[in-house]
């Protein structure tokens, strides 16, 4: 199959693309969308999947093949002669809807004809259209009774569609901001009299949830205040102009019926900023801190736009009755919200709650003539309610109509008809004792680890390709098996600690391997939008199971490198010989391609205190800070520690150094969270006096520094004092933008050459931080051209890349995008790369050296 935004991708120089598109476009495909007929933000503008499907080749029940496309009324009437299935097909069709009493059941029964989004069973009055059966269309399709059957009625191995021409390159979005949800019903009704392009809602409750992704913080940059709802109105036009002359008495329309208190205009990148807040609607529910979710279950009903407003007003009465605060997003424009109620489905109270919310959820529905599922399809939940929603005679048509497709059912039992109850099968064993699960790591922000599992949701955010950007998941980019996500990664560890019957119940080598491919790259802390954080459960996975299994001699090395690095720099010419050759590596369990990084001639340390007299007698008009010295920095790259040095001092800042302890960033990585324990506390109470706004832990390794920002907030006894170092630890290039943004360094101390400079971002830079300062930082002297390069992970994960086992892997990675990205870059182009590991894979992986910023502004010095 191919995945929609690919799908585009392709198609994009060809001036076309393929209209549905749904929230999860850069995941979702196409045949999924056929099963569901999905629809998504562009369906008031494109229309549905089913509107642009043209043919199906299928595999029918019986293993035969049948293709399902238009025919003529000659070639319908041959279609139902003979013995075959699909013959038996044709001929069902034909004996049930030109039967005029289940005609008028069907016209009397379904949704209203003006709700285009309608997934409710199958779609026999999408075929009454047809000539025979009382339409006006000449010809009959029954591919798009196959659409939206979600697999219940053939195997499809093909998919024929319909592409439309690329939408008008200029468009404007109106954020429209709203006291009430009441009021945006109110001004959804107005807005889609002026020919929209898209017209979603956020909620209240949504844009919460966005305040504490990191990610998607930042696409929130236009919200005002503290709206209550929120209407995203794109307008799409030939040019800029008639697209603001457009906002602009759209505007005006909602102003003079005195809807709105705010209408931010949005363009270009903006667009798909707001854009991918709401998409990431979903996935930011899983936000919501304990047991209590916003449960799927009524997500997607739709009613006729100018009914919106009654709709919702009845709808949170009734949601009120029950002491509920529901969820509202998405589709407005398409007179279709996703409601959630918020449920605790642990509790039995609570999942009785579930069916009748749905039940009541589902007769307003049907008074409105609306359609229970907009898009989503039946599926188990929403199965059960297909009589009410279209007559029971109609669902009896339907039994019919699967018997003869399917009359041993085979294809996806339990959905549309005779279909499971909805509140059984559920993932939590309700009224359960919840396990209590002792951690060396602090849980409490998620109540524990298994709630911080249970965060996901299985939105599937993690399943995203490297062309929709981002990082998240580099396992999966690299080998497209399901074990290797995010999603996949949560939901085994959740099981397990559910279920274990095991005393330790962490001890199962089935969790050590669908951990084992884990870069923690944390990428999912901040990608994710439910904020899953893999790397911290995979480091207390390791540190639990090894206390009851044996560390193999590898991970131990690995893990105390600091101790074997510290005994190699005392001769460290001796040491990289040994190390790089082949029986050293054959010992380690290290890969025979992979190099070894070499050991400094001297340590950052040892330099400070030989050159320390110089430093302090250097002027220091701009304060001081201290110098966090990485293990890495120190015994692998003391020239990158050198340069920060001497570009701190000359540019008027005191730089102290002091014996603190190494970051314990290995530790964690390989699971030895005591020893990171002890690590953190030592550095926290080394620093708790030292740090302060005035003076600031400034740090050059990305992995290293961050640890004060994310895991000793986990690890550290002492939580106020890590807090504080943490909000005033900043990585060397946050450091120097924000000085150069006060005017404490200026451009003017910087060579005025001309170069080329390509960026590739550290994957915990870009998820606990930003690669937004190092582009500042190196765009600082006037003639430097610098571009980011969007390359998600490169793969070495600091020790991974070096296992033999994981080396191949760790190569594709780096070959999936930042590999060919950097071969592509012109030779006197300079890569700039923030991470040790990372700039050691650019040199295996393209034989291209790439430097550290600080090091490239060292030497842009005055």
């Amino acid at each position: 199959g191919i995945i929609r935004d690919e799908l585009n991708n392709y198609l994009k120089p060809y001036g076309l693309f393929f209209g549905p598109n749904t929230s999860t476009s850069n995941r979702c495909m196409i045949g999924g969308m056929v099963g569901n007929n999905s629809s998504g933000t562009t369906s008031i503008k494109y229309g549905v999947t089913r509107d642009k499907v043209i043919e199906l080749k299928t595999i029918l029940s019986d293993g035969s093949e049948a293709v399902f496309n238009e025919i003529n009324s000659t070639e319908f009437k041959q279609k139902r002669v003979g013995n075959s299935l699909e013959n038996k097909i044709y001929q069902t069709i034909f004996n049930e809807l030109s039967n005029e009493e289940n005609q008028l059941e069907i016209l009397k029964e379904f949704p209203r004809e003006n709700i285009h989004r309608r997934n409710n069973g199958y779609p026999v009055d999408s075929l009454l259209k047809y000539e025979e059966f009382g339409g006006e269309n000449k010809t009959i399709n029954l591919a798009i009774l196959l659409t939206g059957s979600e697999g219940t009625l053939a195997f499809t191995t093909e998919i024929t569609i319909q592409l439309d021409n690329l939408p008008p390159a200029k468009s404007m979005m109106v954020a429209a901001h709203f006291n009430s949800i009441k009021e945006s019903m109110e001004a959804v009704v107005i807005a889609m009299k002026h020919n929209l392009y898209t017209c979603e809602l956020m909620d209240k409750t949504i844009l919460d949830c966005t305040k504490n992704n990191r990610e998607q913080f930042k696409n929130r940059f236009f919200v005002e205040g503290d709206p209550k709802a929120l209407l995203m109105l794109e307008i799409c036009t030939n040019s800029d102009d008639e697209s603001n002359k457009l906002a602009n008495i759209l505007i005006a329309d909602l102003e003079e019926n005195k809807l709105g208190y705010a209408y931010p205009k949005l363009i270009g990148s903006e667009i798909n900023q707001a854009l991918e807040l709401r998409k990431a609607g979903l996935g930011l529910l899983g936000n919501i801190v304990g047991d209590d979710k916003a449960v799927a279950c009524i997500e997607d009903t739709a009613v006729e736009v100018n009914d919106l407003p009654n709709y919702i007003s009845e709808f949170s009465k009734m949601m009120e009755d029950f002491g509920q605060e529901a969820v509202y997003y998405a589709h407005a424009g398409a007179g279709e919200l996703h409601l959630r109620p918020i449920l605790n489905l642990k509790k039995k109270k609570d999942v009785v709650l579930f069916r009748e919310i749905t039940t009541k959820t589902a007769k307003l529905v049907k008074k409105y003539g609306g359609s229970f599922s907009g898009e989503h399809g039946d599926g188990i939940v929403r199965a059960e309610f297909i009589p009410l929603m279209i007559g029971e005679k109609n669902y009896e048509l339907l039994k019919r109509i699967k018997h003869t497709f399917d009359p041993n059912t085979i294809f996806n039992k339990g959905k549309i008809v005779n279909p499971f109850p909805m509140d059984e099968s559920l993932r939590y064993e309700i009224n359960r004792e919840e396990p209590e699960i002792e951690t060396i790591q602090d849980f409490s922000d998620s109540l524990g680890i298994l709630r911080a599992a249970e965060k996901c949701n299985g939105s599937g955010d993690c399943r995203k390709l490297p062309e929709a950007g981002g990082t998240m998941c580099p396992s999966y980019r690299a080998t497209r098996n399901e074990k290797d996500t995010t999603r996949a990664r949560a939901n085994a560890l959740r099981e397990f600690l559910t279920n274990s019957t095991e005393e330790n119940k962490f001890n199962h080598k089935e969790l050590y391997d669908v951990f084992d491919l884990c870069l923690s790259c944390k990428a999912c802390a901040s990608e994710c939008p439910s904020n899953v954080d893999v790397a911290a459960l995979k480091a207390e996975f390791l540190y639990q199971y090894y206390k009851v299994n044996n560390v193999p001699f590898r991970t131990r090395m690995f893990a105390n490198n600091v101790k074997w690095n510290k005994l190699g720099s005392l001769t460290p010419t001796f040491t990289n010989l040994v190390l790089n050759t082949k029986i050293t590596k054959r010992i380690m369990g290290i890969a025979p391609k992979r190099s070894i990084p070499k050991l400094a001639k001297t340590t950052v340390f040892k330099w400070y205190r030989k050159n320390k007299k110089r430093l302090l007698s250097q002027p220091n008009n701009y304060g001081e800070i201290y110098l966090f010295v990485d293990e890495f920095t120190n015994y692998y790259d003391a020239n990158i520690g050198i340069d920060t040095i001497e570009l701190l001092t000359k540019l008027g800042y005191k730089v102290n150094i002091t014996q603190h302890e190494e970051s314990g960033r290995s530790f964690i990585s390989k699971g030895f969270l005591d020893k990171a324990k002890e690590i953190a506390n030592f550095n926290v109470n080394l620093f708790k006096d030292l740090i302060r706004k005035e003076i600031p832990l400034i740090g050059i390794e990305p992995s290293a520094i961050l640890t004060f920002r994310d895991e000793y907030l986990r690890l550290a006894d002492d939580k106020i004092s890590a807090k504080k170092i943490a909000e005033n630890t900043f990585t060397i290039e946050e450091f120097i933008k924000k000085e150069f943004e006060k005017n404490n360094i200026l451009a003017s101390s910087f060579s005025a050459q001309e170069k080329t400079l390509k960026i590739h971002g550290h994957c915990q830079q870009k998820s606990i931080s930003s690669i937004e300062p190092t582009f500042k930082m190196l765009s600082i002297p006037i003639n430097y051209s610098v571009t980011i390069i969007n390359s998600g992970c490169c793969g070495m994960a600091g020790s991974f890349g070096y296992e033999k086992e994981h080396y191949e892997l760790s190569m594709q990675v780096g070959e999936d995008t930042l590999f060919p990205k950097i071969r592509n870059t012109n030779i006197d182009t300079i890569i700039a790369a923030p991470g040790t590991s990372c700039r050691h894979q650019i040199k295996d992986g393209t034989n291209r050296n790439s430097e550290h910023p600080v090091s490239i502004l060292r030497k842009a010095l005055i």
